[in-house]
């Protein structure tokens, strides 16, 4: 029997659990969700290394659990004998999975088990899991036997050719859902072009970023704080982990035969603000910060030239619009180029460079002008608003694409000096 060296023995004995079985619990990492780059090792020095950890979230799973590690055993040991684990994380449910699952490790030595008290939740449960794991590779399935377990193998597979991140997709050749209701096919396909529309480059990489099925190697999410919020936790892995290779494999989603499914509307509001939790990890707020503060100070420049050419020289509207913001534009330039994104230009130093990113600069918030203008005509011949708001309103809109835009192509590393870069190797 696989030694369990006590862990667990020492925690205050649990109701509804018998000594034995409280000894068999792992016990639960507390702190940031970081998951350690280098696996703990067996106390049996003699076991062979661990390759695959498969972390098997549970809530009222007590029916469906001992088939499901019964079966993961026999696919399992004749592919890779002795050289993985399957690791329950149970949040305390009231059916006594836990206990069930305890109960479960006399009989597979495969087997540990974690039951959580206080902390709930898919996603945590996983990366819990994956924190007291021991193997190379990482992986998660559902204990519904709603996942094909023969898929398991396929995706390790993918991971032993040196894929980063191999999943389990419903939208490639092979995969599909049984018998899903078209209400049902609907929530699902808007959930994910929500996901594409928040977060196109994170979650455009895979057909399924709503899938629960899938391995990832341990480095390439190790020493990251994750922070997932509901049950879809691969787009944590996706937003956060460095992900290199991505690689896909069909599967058929079936049909729930024991237990209540768990989906709920809560869960689709997680999984919204979990996109936008991401988004807003991803997005560079110190650097648009200052490029704000660089926007208001020209727009204390564009308000003042706007103001002199529309009620002082009683020049067009139009066009006292276009000259205030070309001068504004200058300003926020010289700004922007020396302080908001200063540290990208010290590495790209002349004049030649420099006149480069003002062309763009120029060329970028040109296209935002234009847009200030259409903006502008529609609020106050459109709507009846007044000049000055008008202005305000399409300054604010257009400042979000000048920043973004303008990280992307402006001031990005293209080209360092030579002696830059040699002073940053050395």
């Amino acid at each position: 029997m696989y030694p369990f060296s006590g862990e667990g023995c020492g925690e205050t004995r649990r109701p509804n659990l018998s000594p034995d079985e409280v000894c068999r619990l792992l016990p639960v990492p507390e702190g940031p969700l970081r998951i350690p780059p280098t696996a703990s090792r067996s106390p049996d020095l003699d076991r062979p290394e661990i390759l695959l950890s498969v972390a098997i979230p549970t809530f009222r799973e007590r029916q469906n659990l001992p088939i499901l590690i019964d079966r993961l055993v026999g696919l399992l040991d004749p592919a890779i004998p002795g050289q993985y684990e399957l690791i329950v994380v149970d949040d305390d449910s009231p059916d006594r999975t836990g206990e069930v699952a305890a109960a479960l490790t006399e009989f597979y030595p495969q087997l540990r088990v974690m039951r959580r008290r206080g902390e709930r939740g898919l996603s945590t449960a996983v990366i819990r899991g994956w924190q007291i794991a021991r193997g190379r590779v990482l992986a998660v399935i559902d204990a519904d036997l709603q996942h094909p377990l023969h898929t398991l193998l396929e995706l390790w597979a993918q991971m032993e050719t040196g894929a980063d991140l191999a999943v389990a997709s419903r939208h490639v050749e092979g995969g599909g859902v049984s018998d899903w209701s078209l209400a049902r096919r609907l929530l699902s396909r808007g959930a994910q072009v929500m996901g594409l529309m928040v977060l196109p480059g994170v979650l455009g990489r895979v057909s399924d970023p709503m899938s629960g099925y899938f391995m990832v190697r341990r480095d390439a999410i190790a020493q990251i704080n994750l922070n997932p919020v509901g049950y879809k936790v691969l787009i944590e892995v996706l937003g956060r982990g460095q992900i290199a290779t991505v690689r896909e494999v069909g599967y058929v989603f079936q049909e729930r035969q024991e237990g209540e499914s768990k989906v709920t509307w809560k869960q689709y509001w997680e999984y919204l603000e979990h996109l936008l939790r991401l988004r807003m990890a991803r997005w560079p707020v110190g650097r648009f910060l200052r490029f704000a503060i660089v926007g208001t100070s020209g727009l204390l420049v564009d308000m003042a030239i706007f103001y002199l050419l529309l009620d002082g020289w009683g020049w067009p509207l139009t066009l006292s619009a276009l000259l205030s913001a070309e001068i504004a534009l200058l300003n926020n330039f010289f700004w922007n180029d020396r302080w908001t994104f200063g540290d990208i230009s010290r590495r790209q130093s002349g004049w030649h460079r420099r006149f480069k990113r003002l062309l763009k600069f120029n060329l970028i918030c040109l296209a935002g002008l234009g847009l200030n203008v259409v903006i502008l005509n529609a609020l106050v011949w459109g709507l009846g608003v007044g000049a000055y708001l008008a202005k305000l309103g399409a300054i604010a809109i257009v400042t979000l694409w000048n920043f973004w835009v303008n990280l992307k192509l402006s001031w990005r590393v293209t080209e360092v000096d030579e002696d830059v870069r040699l002073n940053e190797r050395r």
